[in-house]
């Protein structure tokens, strides 16, 4: 028999997935399996090592949920194989988990694991809200309940007279449905009817909607506004506090769940921004960027083979720069190799770039594009001098066919390939279906491409009309024109190519859908 695995029982937080601990997040990135429901964000998934297997154990429209004695055996059968196994739950795994079952399987056969506490949306969710579950002047104390239950059950779960006064502040997780019954048992066990309550539904998570009211008009208001599950209800006097103390929903991006296409390496700023100013983003690269190989590379070879020859050099990517230090390493070059060229940057992202490798690269004023190059720099260029252009291989055509036309010797090197990924994403194909993304991002004509082509994989036969609802926001005109093409409306333009104005972009169009609101 071989070595036994080792499971880790890890909290992933209410949803919003940065509120993961360091710890769980580090027990994610080594996992082998991951096993996991629909209350943990389906995004953490994409932290998890690359090759590492995923098994959803929560409710589909098309299967019933997975029973817990199933789950616990399943945690134990691939242990035994000698995975890392992370079991990944919404929340705290301590807090109506159901934690000690699967780790009291694990004990009986002898598997090693490690519970990792994660944040409660008992505290967590109302939080968002503006509501502190506790308040030196209103509430000194906490009682977490679960009310995910029928009334009968609830009886026999809850002592109503000991609970109802026990502590100034009442959180019920779940139990919308039963918000009635819940509210006159704790009237008719002494609780005032003007006592304040409060119901938050998706906290943390895009779709968060609070609503307000007492525990004697708060069913009403659950009918009337048809407010739907999951939420947690929060009963007591700190729920007054949420009109002085509320936040995310002031948040630029509060309520937009934000597809990202770029590539996973690429993405960390744009995702960082989207959920800085409140908003989700939802990783989903479709390309990846390789060293060029065969013919292609022997090309590259051979073009920076000469480089001292070179009297420009233009850079047009990050990406560009970066496999650019690459090859040089490769070839056993360093950057004096240059000491010739005259060196420029299209765009600060690739200034700043080159800057991180000691190079202070010319200006570019205005646009960020090739013609933006050419329109700087057209004075200095002159016929018979030779250029060196580090790019991808799907570069457009436009400025080597430019320079050319005006006598420059122009060399094209493959800096790096781009490649579509091959991962399908059933979480996504959900949202999508539902009209839960509410803007899509694309920096760059091969994420238009490559995305479309993801979706008609997943089963969407017309990607652009499924799209019709849905924001498309791009980084500049090629891209813009690349996603006319294909049939998607541009509603969001960035000013200028790069991350920052595309994210001002989007905010600016967030504004402009509340004020029509």
């Amino acid at each position: 028999m071989g070595k036994t695995g080792r499971v880790y029982l890890v909290g992933a937080g209410p949803g919003d997935a940065r509120l993961i601990t360091l710890k769980g997040l580090d027990c994610l990135m080594k996992g082998d399996v991951v096993v996991y429901d629909r209350l943990a964000n389906p995004s953490l998934l994409g932290k998890m090592k690359r090759g590492a297997e995923k098994i959803y154990v929560g409710k589909r429209t098309d299967r019933h949920t997975m029973k817990q004695e199933d789950i616990n055996q399943l945690l134990v059968d691939l242990a035994l194989t000698g995975k890392t196994v992370v079991r990944l739950k919404g929340g705290d795994p301590t807090i109506f988990g159901r934690v000690g079952e699967e780790a009291e399987l694990l004990r009986k056969h002898g598997i090693p694991y490690e519970i990792v506490p994660g944040i409660t949306a008992a505290i967590s969710v109302p939080a968002y809200a503006g509501i502190p579950v506790t308040h030196r002047d209103m509430a000194s104390s906490l009682s977490i309940i679960t009310g995910h239950e029928s009334p009968d059950k609830l009886d026999l779960s809850i002592n109503w007279e000991k609970v109802t006064n026990a502590t100034g502040t009442l959180v019920f997780m779940m139990g919308v449905s039963k918000i009635g019954y819940i509210s006159k048992q704790l009237i008719s066990y002494g609780r005032s009817p003007e006592t304040p309550v409060a119901l938050v539904r998706w906290g943390t998570r895009a779709e968060q909607e609070t609503l307000t009211g007492t525990l004697a008009d708060i069913e009403q208001k659950v009918l009337e506004a048809d407010f739907k599950p999951p939420a947690v209800i929060v009963v007591g006097e700190v729920v007054l506090q949420r009109e002085q103390l509320k936040w995310a929903e002031f948040m630029p991006l509060f309520g937009k769940r934000i597809l990202v296409t770029r590539s996973r390496a690429q993405a960390s700023e744009l995702v960082r921004q989207i959920e800085d100013l409140g908003g989700e983003s939802y990783e989903f690269p479709v390309i990846d960027f390789e060293m060029p190989t065969g013919t292609a590379m022997k090309e590259t070879d051979e073009a920076l083979s000469s480089l001292e020859e070179y009297d420009w050099t233009f850079f047009t990517s990050v990406n560009g720069v970066e496999f650019f230090f690459k090859h040089l390493e490769r070839l056993g070059k360093d950057i004096r190799s240059l000491h010739k060229s005259r060196i420029a940057a299209v765009g600060p992202a690739t200034k700043e770039a080159l800057r991180r490798y000691g190079i202070a690269a010319e200006e570019l004023p205005g646009r960020y594009q090739a013609e933006g190059l050419m329109e700087a720099f057209a004075g200095a260029l002159q016929a018979g001098q030779k250029v060196l252009l580090p790019r991808g291989d799907l570069a457009r055509t436009w400025l080597p066919e430019t320079l050319r036309e005006q006598g420059l010797a122009v060399t094209e090197a493959v800096m790096y390939a781009t490649v579509p990924t091959g991962e399908e994403d059933d979480e996504l194909v959900k949202l999508l279906r539902e009209g839960r993304i509410h803007a899509v991002t694309f920096t760059s004509s091969s994420t238009v491409t490559n995305f479309l082509g993801a979706m008609k994989r997943m089963g969407f036969e017309n990607p652009a009309e499924t799209l019709q609802g849905t924001e498309i926001a791009c980084i500049g005109p090629v891209t813009a024109k690349t996603a006319e093409e294909a049939g998607l409306h541009i509603g969001t333009l960035a000013e200028e190519a790069t991350i920052d104005s595309l994210v001002t972009a989007l905010c600016e169009w967030k504004r402009k859908e509340e004020n029509i609101d």
